[in-house]
């Protein structure tokens, strides 16, 4: 019995070992997305409480002016669609016919779409309406949750997810993925900013955002070792001429 035990604490801690720092990293802020999620929903479609983003409407309040006001309308440009759609498109071709990584331009199609198809489930899902008040044209549809917190973290986090993968420079990496965070959040202010958004509809963007990111590349990893898989012995095979060569030697 003890021996067992002992066996099964090693293996555990056997396989803490092989966890990489990265992974540990993006299994914590997993784990604090779902859990942000899920209090954000109990707060606002359970217990009615809006307490909180009165309070950030109400700290935001001093600082609007005809200057800030034109540069968080910019800012919130690049988490529109209209920005998206061309951002996504260009990303794509690039790795089609520039970089000619297949999944690179697979996945970049797969966690666009997905991540919209997302966003419009869970606005229709939740029917929250929009704050009053907004500044200068007026968002109509569904509020929760923030579609521009949400699509901003998938397509930057990808962004982040591929400069990981392929910069080979850490200051330069290491720049590049705080300055994509950086940008993410300051999208996620603008909303707030221009009354398009509550507080918690921007917060349950960014981590229903992150779950999808980190759920659509994984699906997609693994499809990815799938088709390795299958491909590698087909790769490998000699042709008929060399497998003849081979058997008459």
């Amino acid at each position: 019995m003890v021996q067992r035990l002992t066996s099964r604490v090693k293996k555990f801690w056997a396989g803490i070992a092989l966890l990489s720092v990265e992974m540990i990293v993006v299994l914590a802020v997993f784990t604090l997305s779902l859990l942000a999620f899920i209090f954000i929903t109990r707060r606002i479609f359970l217990l009615r409480n809006e307490d909180l983003d009165k309070k950030v409407f109400d700290l935001v309040t001093p600082y609007i002016n005809d200057a800030n006001t034109e540069l968080m309308n910019v800012v919130t440009f690049f988490g529109k669609h209209e920005f998206l759609i061309p951002a996504n498109l260009l990303l794509i071709v690039y790795y089609l016919f520039v970089r000619k990584h297949k999944w690179y331009s697979i996945k970049v199609p797969a966690v666009a779409i997905s991540s919209l198809l997302l966003m419009f489930g869970l606005k229709h899902l939740f029917a929250r309406q929009r704050p009053t008040n907004q500044l200068l044209q007026e968002a109509t549809n569904y509020s929760f949750p923030s579609g521009h917190a949400l699509m901003s973290v998938t397509f930057y986090g990808l962004l982040a997810y591929i400069t990981w993968h392929s910069v080979k420079n850490r200051p330069a990496k290491w720049t590049i993925i705080v300055l994509l965070i950086l940008w993410i959040l300051l999208i996620g202010v603008s909303r707030i900013y221009l009354r398009r958004h509550y507080y918690s509809d921007v917060m349950a963007g960014f981590a229903t955002g992150f779950l999808w990111l980190v759920i659509s590349l994984k699906v997609i990893r693994q499809i990815e070792k799938r088709s390795l898989k299958k491909l590698n012995p087909i790769v490998q095979q000699p042709a008929p001429q060399e497998a003849a060569q081979q058997q008459r030697l």
